[in-house]
């Protein structure tokens, strides 16, 4: 089939084909995405298949197929995906995988890989989700991993390593899933573990050890610390109570003296706040312009910069764009970091509470497709969202926006951003807590970065739903034109009214075409009805 060296996809997923690959695919140089998964495949894995120059994705899963992953691999600069579980893979994972610099995926669970993981795999500064689950891995995990700050999955359970948990996986600020059970690690849980906002954390049956950090021992993780008899906790049920050498715990005497201190500090500083405060109110007009002029912050990320430096660019020249809920200004800092900072005004009538459905939904997510919060900073009058800034604005300018010569988004590029979108929007629905209902999914809603990877943004209308009922509302919340119809007639919003606006994004995508703009949305006199086409 590549005797001419022009093919370049193969795609025959989902079928029943059996016997061996053939050896001539091997020798394809023009091939970018080999995908043969879920069929009959036995045999072993042509080495030479993992090298090939052009290729992007391998596929190769759910079938019966052997071998191992050769250092052949080192040539393959360009592969971006490995997808490999369910197979009979064995043999250890070469080293020359850090290689293929452009590795965002790589998926070899349910196999009989053995040995242990290269500390080179740090250097997959792109790598987005690891899946080691269920082989035979030993070792211990490499400490490198900490470097791979694009990581959103690592799920490592049921194999055999061995020794600590490296505490430079908290420094990872996308994580989102973290699984290493089933496993012979020992010591203490890291403490650093703690500044991760994980929808998933399983640490269960291993030889841990200690305190259970006090930021992880809440309801959530009840079941992530199980089969670890060494653990102890003084607030998750079922696992005893630490001694003093883990809480800090002193004899009484020591114990007494601490408390005299501490009051007698309290009361001292109350005294000294009291005899500021007559200070204070001693100026003329002091006591309201300082109040307004006090800001708030609140930090989700580790922050390399002050409020001054936002509040100082908040001005016009700054300005470039408006929100559904707010203006959106771009910072530019000294230390070369860029920020789309969103200023609501609290004389807006109802944008209080769009700030703070806005600042509950993105204070606790933590995904590759879903817009970065680094603080929330508020006063009397004001108050500011500081976001990652997203180079290439938004998939509405993409699409639509001629004046600024964007350029056209390539079929490959669009398939992307229509599958990271996809993955935001599940991540939303069910990867946290309580599912996240967005109720204003738009493509001036999906912002695009360098790479043009998709980023959901824009939460002042978003939702997270407290039961598994739909939700009522009296106000249509939304984008018309996105909107499902239904929602107009029965006020009731769930996940898949948000399914229902990214299918017409989808539409947008495909066709390049502008949603149609029709009449305002009514109110509840006047209910909605559907008119004209479907674009």
């Amino acid at each position: 089939m590549c005797n001419n060296q022009k093919m370049t996809m193969l795609l025959m997923l989902q079928n029943n084909f059996t016997g061996p690959i053939p050896p001539t695919y091997a020798t394809c140089q023009t091939l970018s995405r080999f995908r043969v998964s879920n069929n009959q495949l036995s045999g072993v894995v042509p080495s030479a298949l993992w090298g090939l120059p052009a290729l992007e994705i391998i596929d190769i899963a759910n079938n019966d197929l052997e071998g191992s992953i050769t250092s052949d691999i080192q040539t393959a600069k360009t592969l971006g995906q490995i997808f490999a579980a369910h197979n009979r893979l064995s043999g250890e994972l070469p080293p020359e995988i850090s290689s293929t610099s452009s590795l965002n995926t790589i998926d070899l669970s349910h196999n009989q890989l053995r040995g242990q993981v290269p500390a080179t795999i740090g250097d997959l500064k792109h790598l987005d989700k690891l899946r080691l689950d269920n082989n035979r891995f030993t070792g211990q995990i490499p400490k490198s991993l900490g470097s791979c700050d694009s990581l959103n999955e690592i799920n490592m359970a049921y194999n055999s390593f061995s020794g600590n948990i490296p505490a430079a996986l908290g420094s990872l600020p996308t994580l989102n899933s973290l699984n290493l059970s089933s496993n012979q690690l020992s010591g203490k849980i890291p403490g650093s573990l703690s500044s991760l906002r994980l929808s998933l954390l399983d640490l269960s049956h291993n030889k841990l050890a200690g305190a259970i950090p006090e930021s992880l021992s809440v309801e959530a993780y009840n079941g992530s610390f199980a089969g670890n008899p060494g653990l102890c906790s003084q607030k998750v049920t079922y696992f005893r109570p630490c001694p003093d050498e883990y809480t800090g715990g002193v004899s009484p005497v020591i114990r007494t003296l601490i408390t005299c201190l501490s009051v007698g500090s309290a009361v001292g500083l109350l005294v000294l706040a009291y005899l500021c405060y007559l200070k204070k109110k001693k100026k003329k007009g002091g006591k309201d312009e300082d109040a307004a002029l006090t800001w708030s912050v609140k930090s989700f990320h580790v922050l390399s910069f002050m409020e001054d430096d936002i509040i100082d660019s908040i001005k016009e020249e700054n300005l470039i764009g408006k929100g559904g809920s707010g203006q959106v200004y771009r910072v530019s800092l000294k230390n070369g970091l860029e920020l789309a900072v969103k200023h609501i005004s609290n004389r807006l009538l109802g944008k209080s509470v769009e700030f703070d459905a806005e600042v509950e939904t993105l204070s606790s997510i933590r995904h590759v497709n879903v817009v970065k919060l680094y603080c929330s900073i508020t006063s009397q009058e004001s108050r500011l969202l500081a976001y990652e800034y997203l180079a290439n604005g938004s998939l509405w300018d993409r699409l639509h926006n001629n004046s600024n010569k964007l350029g056209c988004l390539d079929w490959i590029t669009r398939y992307e951003i229509a599958v990271g979108a996809a993955k935001g929007l599940e991540y939303l629905h069910h990867g946290c807590e309580r599912p996240v209902i967005h109720r204003d999914v738009k493509s001036s809603n999906i912002l695009l970065d360098e790479h043009l990877k998709p980023r959901i943004a824009d939460f002042g209308l978003a939702k997270i739903a407290q039961t598994d009922t739909a939700s009522c509302t009296h106000v249509i919340a939304g984008t018309h034109g996105y909107i499902a119809p239904e929602y107009g007639y029965t006020y009731k919003v769930n996940e898949k009214s948000d399914v229902y606006s990214f299918g017409v994004v989808l539409m947008e995508l495909v066709t390049a075409k502008e949603q149609r703009k029709r009449a305002k949305p009514c109110g509840r006199k006047h209910r909605p009805r559907l008119q004209g086409r479907h674009d």
